[in-house]
């Protein structure tokens, strides 16, 4: 099985429910997702940002611990994080959990990591859940005031 059908890296887990990466989440601290073609291949060529062309000082990644204001489960964050960035999912890229040092934010404020390392790897049904969910529980398009 290849790393894009969800397969382990380097060992790692397979996650296959929103529940489950909530509870990496109580756990793992910072727990970062990236949807790419994993650490190989992130390791193979240099981040850019798309629009610009500028070379970035890590890799783009989403935050997956609630902020401290967060007043909803941590079910509901996982789901919105994996929401987010799930157009990304392709047949070569894949949401992948990792750790690692913030050097900076990218251009749409996203945390840039260096020195990732792989923790688990989320199999793309849990992208489908995290989308069933998204749309229960949040009112999507709605405009913040």
């Amino acid at each position: 099985m290849s790393e894009q059908q969800g397969a382990p890296l380097g060992g790692c887990p397979r996650l296959r429910s929103v529940t489950e990466v909530a509870e990496l989440a109580g756990v793992v601290a910072p727990l970062y997702v990236r949807f790419s073609g994993g650490p190989e291949a992130d390791a193979a060529v240099a981040s850019r940002d798309h629009e610009s062309g500028a070379l970035l000082p890590g890799l783009s990644v989403n935050p997956m611990n609630p902020e401290p204001w967060w007043d909803r489960p941590v079910e509901h964050w996982v789901a919105r994080q994996l929401c987010q960035y799930a157009h990304l999912v392709t047949s070569e890229r894949f949401p992948w959990l990792l750790t690692g040092t913030v050097v900076g934010r990218g251009p749409d404020c996203e945390p840039l990591l260096v020195d990732p390392a792989p923790v688990a790897t989320i199999d793309p049904s849990v992208v489908e859940e995290a989308g069933r969910l998204y749309r229960e529980v949040f009112d999507a398009g709605r405009t913040s005031t």
